[in-house]
């Protein structure tokens, strides 16, 4: 008795490893086949490609960047090619071609390409997230038994498996045939975003979009400091708008974010400073008042602090090596 259920076991174990085993190659073949699309739409165009899909657009780097600020948006990434290191707060997320990349309230990053060549450039797709149709979904029968979501962080990085990849490869069909568009985009990035919430890291995204959890409330706050970062931030005005104790929303907040509520501020001010900077041709003053900074001088030692070096001299250098990628392109 005990030698046929070892026996079956042993069986058991071998068909699961072998199914793992196609997926795996599925995997491969299927990630080939997108970063040979993403690849040829986006011949001749570095950076982010705006497609004729509502939320979707393409991503391409043909070499390694310095590191750049920006504000991630919910969104999805889904990487194919490459590698990319995104920082938030202290924490790094380092993304290749077995990954996606999910955010799910808007947060202050620094990233940088660090893995891509002309013959093999960093290659990816992202999908932006609309939070009324998580809810949706989430409203559903399928999800009734899920449990309860409890903490959520900002940004995940999972591994990006064959379901995801074949739903993926079908939105960029589309892209061939563009009448077929608006009926069947919206149907396919509803089949991604369920992939998306019944993969493990779902539950960072179901714990946002759930009214009336702590992360939903959280997420709120960090949404209305997103929109008015430029305002004096009183801790307890935001914990109050959250409907939270000002020890519980530092709590969330920093979980969700990597950073408290004012160095989240900190940040968004000094990214949006250095845009402006970069855009506008705003000088430093100018760009800290504009940002809501009272003293330039404070400007100018916590944007050394975070950038590594003085307003001007950083914008200066931006702008060179920007001057750099356009000649090479």
């Amino acid at each position: 008795m005990k030698a046929a259920i070892k026996t079956a076991v042993t069986r058991t174990k071998a068909v699961l490893d072998h199914q793992r085993t196609l997926k795996d190659s599925q995997a491969v073949e299927m990630r080939a086949e997108l970063a040979r699309r993403i690849g040829v739409f986006t011949a001749g165009n570095e950076g982010g490609l705006v497609t004729a899909i509502p939320g979707l657009s393409l991503y391409r780097r043909s070499e390694p960047s310095p590191c750049n600020s920006a504000t991630y948006e919910p969104n999805l990434v889904v990487f194919v090619q490459g590698q990319k290191r995104i920082n938030l707060g202290k924490t790094a997320y380092l993304c290749d071609e077995r990954n996606f990349l999910l955010t799910t309230v808007d947060l202050p990053v620094v990233s940088q390409v660090v893995a891509a060549t002309p013959e093999k450039p960093l290659l990816g797709l992202t999908l932006k997230l609309e939070m009324a149709e998580v809810r949706r979904l989430l409203s559903q029968q399928e999800f009734a038994a899920h449990p309860e979501p409890c903490g959520a962080c900002g940004m995940a990085v999972g591994e990006t498996h064959v379901e995801l990849l074949s739903a993926c490869l079908r939105l960029m069909d589309l892209l061939d045939v563009p009448q077929d568009i608006p009926f069947l985009s919206g149907l396919i990035q509803r089949e991604i975003v369920y992939r998306l919430l019944r993969s493990p890291e779902g539950r960072h995204l179901r714990a946002i979009a759930t009214l009336g959890e702590q992360s939903h409330r959280t997420a709120k706050a960090v949404s209305w400091l997103r929109i008015n970062y430029a305002k004096p931030l009183r801790v307890e005005e935001l914990a109050a708008m959250a409907q939270m104790g000002v020890s519980t929303l530092h709590h969330h907040f920093r979980s969700m974010t990597a950073m408290s509520p004012l160095q989240y501020q900190k940040q968004l001010r000094l990214h949006t400073a250095r845009e402006r900077m970069l855009s506008d041709g705003l000088d430093a003053a100018s760009a800290a008042f504009e940002v809501g900074y009272e003293s330039p001088s404070q400007f100018s030692r916590e944007y050394s602090r975070f950038f590594g070096q003085p307003p001007m001299r950083d914008v200066k250098a931006r702008r060179e090596a920007m001057a750099g990628e356009t000649r090479l392109e």
